[in-house]
């Protein structure tokens, strides 16, 4: 399966193409974006092993990430969807899709993440998954708000590259929408 195109109001959510590593690699350098994701910038490398992951996720397992544009100009935005991790999480969370978004420095704080997360599960929830996991950062107040309002409920702390985590689920239909 290829990535369905999703629109809102603001956004176009789009399938990744080889195109898009140097866009998608420039978001991974900035600190705003790998603050509260990692703690350290990925390579362009990791970005694309990250992109190609993105691209392969829909053939295995008919869903993965969008890659988010501004409607209006076509400006990268950030990306989001679900993805197969299998991390060496503790406690595990193989048993359901794992949800990322992850926003450009400048489309912090404008509700494009709402937006575009809102269509995402909702096309997810047309699908019939039942439910979806996110692990965010324990200081990621935005990010935790965000999900709380997309119907993500604690489901366990956690621990992840010796960090702590915070492991939230989603049961199909939970939470306001766009």
């Amino acid at each position: 399966m290829h990535a369905p195109t999703l629109t809102t109001a603001r956004l176009t959510l789009t399938a990744y193409t080889p195109d898009d590593l140097e866009e998608c690699a420039a978001m991974w350098a900035e600190p705003a974006v790998y603050t509260m994701i990692g703690g350290k910038p990925r390579s362009r490398e990791e970005v694309w092993i990250r992109l190609l992951r993105s691209i392969g996720q829909w053939a295995a397992f008919g869903y993965g990430s969008w890659v988010v544009r501004a409607r209006d100009d076509r400006r990268w935005i950030g990306e989001m969807g679900l993805i197969e991790a299998r991390r060496a999480i503790v406690p595990a969370i193989d048993d359901a899709p794992e949800a990322g978004w992850t926003m450009t420095g400048a489309a912090h704080g404008r509700g494009y993440a709402r937006e575009g997360l809102a269509a995402a599960l909702g096309w997810v929830d047309a699908r019939g998954l039942a439910r979806t996991r996110c692990i965010i950062d324990p200081g990621n107040a935005p990010s935790l708000r965000l999900a709380a309002h997309l119907g993500y409920a604690p489901w366990a702390e956690g621990q992840y590259h010796d960090k702590p985590i915070r492991i939230l689920e989603r049961m199909a239909g939970a939470g306001a929408k766009a």
